[in-house]
């Protein structure tokens, strides 16, 4: 089942789920060597294929080609092997916000052979210590601004042994740095397995305890040949730019992996608020561009203010379901579609989308070429076109926990069960209905809540919006709105009942908002995605 591997710490494949447990997967066309690395894939290989002078990463005030990058690289993972004693199948974890040199201690360190763990800024020391517990991980390199969190971890953590700061601007003056400038831009990487783990993205779990999705080296070269490859049509000459994390995988892979596998550059912003993003944009000349859909109603607003982002030939929106508004919006500003997609942590990244060829308003679109999705009940059975029902979806990348029971509940009968709830059209569109948790059940009737946003959001006094069901003795449940309301819009009964009427308007009337709660600010995480169990509290 599985190919050979070059770790020498087998930890991660001591922990992948017991085989009965994983999905199926389909790996037809995407065929690679028993070994492969594939950080020496997006860096040294480009450079082999003429690639070296073209500018790979812009951040920070500079811009970095691909050998520069490819030698940068390998200075680091001298320093891991030789200075910290790194071995293949090893743990590393990173802590910083999105700049070069968090690409380059990721790529170096798996260049290196390493398992990396990538982290957010946002994470205190017992978040930390949860993951390190985890991964058993013995070394972290951070960021050197953002020490305190990692220094408080490793003093309580029976793994964590060693911590070393990395420069994160332009100065190159931290332990690392120092270190890795007299070392050999040349290195030989160590065989590792194409089946061999790369990398464990780590995810909240309900519990509150994180699980961890184990991706492998191939897994990181198919998210690019497939969606990056065949939705994006990526060219040496893009310029890709986007809000999400690096620690996150949608992050990764969207200003990471996919621009490094064809040439493209990444413009990185370690405060990738809509107006630095639109800063970028224009001077950049950005082509494509990832974020939420709450960044783009602020991107739009700027068009009317003048912004010139005529330069992106494609939006990518994910991490949150995009409102028919904003793509209506898009598609008349701009005359492109916004491509809507849906990916998780467990299959790495985006696997139903919408293409530029074939995209509709309040859609999801197709799978990604490669993939099978179905709309199932409980037991497994598929839905007819236009029941909502559980998304299950399999393909060349699935889940993979690092020793967790929830394996069990993530896959069933070799499917990937999402944890949302979708409907298929009779064109065999797929259709985000909510996340299957998430469901409104009102006097019977199931009421989705970002149908209601959509309706809300095509008022025009209505900023941004977030549903939630609200628990009523009467109806079991009620929808609940938390409106923020556009500028010298005032939230009085009259606005509730104008709001409220509208919803009954635009869509069933069943479904309106039976109590709008009008708000300063939506709660969001640092990709901009709206934490709805917050307004739940």
């Amino acid at each position: 089942m599985l190919g050979p591997s070059g770790h020498i710490d087998t930890f991660t494949r001591d922990r992948l789920p017991p085989p009965a447990e994983w999905p199926e997967f389909l790996l037809e066309r995407f065929q690679y060597p028993d070994y492969i690395n594939a950080a020496v894939e997006l860096t040294d290989r480009m450079v082999e294929k003429g690639f070296g002078d073209h500018t790979a990463l812009i951040g920070n005030g500079r811009l970095r080609t691909y050998k520069e990058l490819a030698d940068w690289t390998n200075r680091i993972a001298h320093v891991l092997v030789e200075d910290y004693g790194v071995k293949p199948g090893n743990r590393v974890m990173i802590r910083s916000a999105n700049n070069p040199a968090m690409v380059a201690c990721w790529l170096a360190a798996t260049k290196a052979g390493a398992v990396v763990v990538n982290t957010m800024p946002m994470l205190r020391a017992g978040e930390l210590g949860q993951i390190v517990d985890k991964g058993e991980i013995g070394l972290a390199l951070c960021d050197t601004r953002l020490m305190d969190e990692m220094v408080a971890c490793a003093k309580h953590s029976k793994y964590l042994r060693t911590v070393v700061g990395f420069d994160g601007t332009a100065n190159h003056d931290a332990e690392l740095d120092r270190l890795a400038l007299g070392k050999s831009v040349r290195f030989t990487a160590p065989p590792v397995g194409r089946d061999d783990v790369a990398l464990i993205g780590f995810t909240s779990g309900t519990t509150g305890e994180p699980k961890g999705a184990m991706a492998f080296h191939r897994d990181l070269l198919i998210i690019a040949d497939g969606y990056a490859k065949e939705v994006l049509g990526v060219t040496p000459d893009d310029v890709f730019v986007g809000s999400p994390p690096l620690a996150f995988t949608f992050g990764l892979g969207g200003l990471a992996v996919f621009p490094l596998r064809f040439g493209a550059a990444a413009a990185l912003l370690e405060q990738a608020s809509p107006p630095n993003m639109i800063e970028i944009i224009q001077t950049h000349k950005a082509t494509v561009c990832f974020t939420a859909p709450t960044a783009y109603r602020v991107m739009l607003k700027a068009m009317d203010e003048g912004a010139d982002l005529s330069s992106l030939r494609a939006a990518v929106s994910a991490g949150e379901t995009l409102p028919a508004p904003v793509y209506d919006e898009w598609m008349s500003k701009t005359g492109k579609p916004m491509l809507d997609g849906i990916g998780a942590t467990e299959m790495l990244h985006i696997f139903l989308t919408n293409r530029f060829d074939d995209h509709r308003p309040a859609c999801t679109g197709r799978p990604v070429t490669g993939y099978e999705a179905r709309i199932v009940d409980e037991n497994m059975a598929e839905l007819p076109r236009g029941e909502v029902g559980r998304l299950a979806v399999r393909g060349p990348t699935g889940c993979r926990y690092l020793a967790d029971a929830r394996q069990a509940k993530y896959v069933r009968d070799g499917w990937n069960l999402t944890g949302d709830s979708f409907w298929q059209d009779e064109e065999g569109r797929f259709h985000f209905a909510a996340r299957s948790d998430d469901m409104i059940i009102s006097a019977g009737y199931n009421i989705a809540g970002p149908e209601v946003e959509a309706a809300l959001l095509s008022h025009p006094d209505v900023a941004e919006c977030a549903v939630i069901g609200a628990p009523d003795e009467e109806r079991g449940m009620i929808v609940e709105a938390h409106v923020v309301l556009a500028e010298g819009r005032v939230g009085d009964a009259l606005m509730v009942k104008l709001l409220q009427d509208h919803v009954k308007m635009t869509i069933a009337p069943y479904k309106y908002p039976r109590k709008v709660v009008f708000v300063q600010g939506l709660p969001k995480t640092q990709t901009g995605k709206i934490q709805r169990f917050k307004l739940k509290q």
